[in-house]
């Protein structure tokens, strides 16, 4: 049962305050704020590093049920490449919208609520709208070419990086005797 109290986690910079919407179905405010992304805020390859600046810009709306939240989150991503590992830093853009329940008019128990001190707690949204949109493999471009298999050389950098022809190792025996059998005076081809 999601009850929003505060976790000792979570970030006061996430905490809305809405007294000022008077549960009165159309009261509406436009907040923007500078708020520091949560701890592990994403996936293993990419994610928000903790402290950063989340930018929001965000509209919370009185209805009937509760108090409706929609607006963006602007973040910025750090990383490395599923493909050649370098290190990703991109600016990115999260749509939030939530509707948080009075109490009372909860419909699910999973659903988030506005707290007895009329507040509402936007980490869980904004940990869902991150964390459900990025990718599992983050490129550095669309086309990474990736690393060698061999010796680990970055092929965007080296695209022309070769090993010569490659000898299947079931078939590397056979090599030698080719040779054999284009010098017929060779030592081995007597034996």
């Amino acid at each position: 049962m999601n009850t929003n109290h505060r976790r000792s986690g979570a970030s006061r910079d996430l905490i809305f305050e809405t007294h000022d919407l008077r549960r009165r179905a159309g009261q509406m405010m436009q907040v923007q704020r500078d708020a520091r992304a949560p701890q592990d805020l994403g996936l293993d390859m990419i994610g928000v590093p903790e402290d950063s600046p989340v930018d929001l810009d965000l509209r919370l709306e009185s209805v009937i049920e509760g108090i409706l939240v929609t607006g963006t989150a602007e973040v910025t991503l750090t990383g490395e490449c599923s493909r050649c590992l370098e290190p990703i830093e991109e600016k990115s853009s999260f749509d939030l919208q939530e509707l948080y329940y009075y109490p009372g008019h909860e419909p699910e128990e999973d659903a988030n609520r506005v707290s007895d001190e009329e507040e509402i707690d936007l980490e869980p949204v904004l940990r869902e709208a991150v964390v459900l949109n990025l990718k599992f493999s983050p490129l550095c471009r669309w086309d990474c070419a990736g690393l060698c298999p061999e010796c680990g050389a970055n092929l965007n950098t080296h695209p022309d990086h070769d090993h010569g022809e490659r000898i299947d190792p079931r078939w590397s025996g056979l090599k030698d005797l080719g040779a054999v059998l284009a010098d017929p005076d060779s030592d081995r081809s007597q034996a």
